[in-house]
């Protein structure tokens, strides 16, 4: 654990120099009180698709009458329901999501199909908050690319039941072209690439990093 949370504690060092802020916390179930740390009754809390966050129990947290939910995983919704979760989102007080990669110098990768996720994390929201497991800190860009390719897209297209190479085969179709290539299926969830390197706004994005494995 020592090792582990030396390398979180140097990547937030990164994350700080990058116009953004983080924590480390050792388990999954200390995420739930940082994340209330960071929150404010009245909130306004849009969510990003995410098993971390499931993982973490994060949604017992943001229910909570102090908090003003977009519920996009409420029972009953319709479809339009959802949509309108996504776009009301883009206004709230406080975005939570995971993130697909963190490189070690501080440099965030996510990769989208619907682009709600990262069109919040890119503009909108006033703060931004993700959790991320330490099985996320990659060495580079070229890895994080990797990495969705091989672990993060595969994974959650076989869990979402999509039709891809990469459900099928494991590993992205494009693996070793550049972003964006190769996939034509009409279920492809990777459809946004967004880098978010050093930040105009300091302190808008708050990292979680985790002392355990967490998500895809």
């Amino acid at each position: 654990m020592e090792q582990i949370q030396q390398r979180c504690e140097a990547v937030i060092e990164k994350l700080k120099q990058n116009g953004m802020t983080g924590t480390f916390v050792p388990t999954a179930a200390d995420v739930r009180g940082e994340v209330e740390s960071l929150l404010q009754p009245g909130d306004s809390i849009g969510l990003g698709g995410s098993v971390t966050l499931n993982q973490c129990g994060l949604l017992d947290v943001v229910r909570r009458p102090e908090y003003r939910l977009f519920d996009r995983y409420a029972p009953g919704m319709t479809a339009e329901q959802v949509q309108q979760c996504l776009r009301d989102s883009l206004s709230a007080d406080v975005f939570l999501s995971g993130c697909n990669a963190i490189t070690e110098d501080g440099v965030l990768y996510n990769v989208d199909g619907r682009a709600n996720r990262v069109a919040a994390l890119v503009f909108g929201p006033k703060r931004v908050i993700l959790v991320a497991g330490y099985n996320k800190i990659v060495p580079d860009l070229a890895t994080a690319v990797e990495r969705v390719r091989t672990v993060a897209a595969p994974l959650n297209a076989k869990r979402l039941n999509k039709r891809t190479y990469c459900a099928a085969e494991g590993r992205c179709v494009a693996c070793g072209k550049p972003m964006g290539a190769g996939c034509t299926s009409p279920d492809r969830i990777c459809c946004d690439f967004v880098v978010s390197g050093a930040q105009g706004r300091t302190g808008r994005i708050h990292v979680i990093l985790v002392g355990e494995q967490l998500g895809y």
